[in-house]
């Protein structure tokens, strides 16, 4: 099966519906990905067919759980999940944030490259970002274990905002989050082609 047609399968197991450019953007993202892969090593995933499931269907899994607004992507790394969510959501805005700047700068350029206005890209620690407001939204994937990044964020949230940590099998973590904050959802995933524990934790603060 291509990528193309894994794609599309995988968006319509997911429930969602992606235009066809949304779908051409997001090809062109993986492209960009594996051609700087090479040099860079931003992922560790080198198999072309396996970033389809293991990165966009994995990042699209959690858009029918989001909300509208403007969002942080902390710890980015190579875009994950923010330039495909960005794609899919042009209405919304992605600032996308990591301290590595070769991986920031292939964000920037894949952000170019995709055609995307809605995406800012920051070279910074979490620490050292200052935002002219605060995000409606904050989500990460892979950046830290939940309490750390509920106490890295929690300057840059919005009153009455959330967290939506993407996470394996989280519950151990979740019992070590501070008592102010609490789980708002706990969301089991099922993504496409991988198999693999997955859930989308939305945390809020009291």
């Amino acid at each position: 099966m291509s990528r193309a047609d894994e794609l599309a399968r995988g968006i319509a197991l997911l429930g969602l519906e992606l235009a066809p450019e949304v779908q051409q953007q997001l090809l062109t993202y993986l492209a960009l990905l594996q051609k700087w892969n090479k040099v860079y090593n931003l992922t560790a995933i080198r198999d072309p067919q396996q970033m389809v499931s293991h990165h966009l269907l994995d990042s699209l899994a959690v858009l029918p759980h989001l909300w509208p607004g403007r969002w942080l992507d902390v710890g980015c790394g190579a875009g994950l999940p923010g330039l495909v969510l960005a794609a899919a959501r042009p209405e919304w805005s992605f600032a996308m944030l990591d301290s590595n700047s070769k991986k920031t700068s292939f964000v920037q350029q894949a952000a170019i490259e995709m055609g995307l206005r809605n995406v800012s890209v920051h070279c910074a620690r979490v620490e050292d970002f200052s935002p002219a407001q605060p995000f409606d939204g904050i989500i990460s994937r892979a950046f830290a274990e939940a309490a750390d990044f509920v106490a890295l964020t929690r300057p840059l949230l919005a009153p009455g905002a959330r967290w939506a940590a993407m996470k394996g099998a989280p519950e151990q973590e979740l019992k070590r989050l501070p008592s102010d904050v609490v789980v708002q959802e706990n969301i089991p995933l099922q993504v496409p082609g991988l198999d693999a524990a997955r859930s989308l934790v939305i945390l809020r603060a009291e």
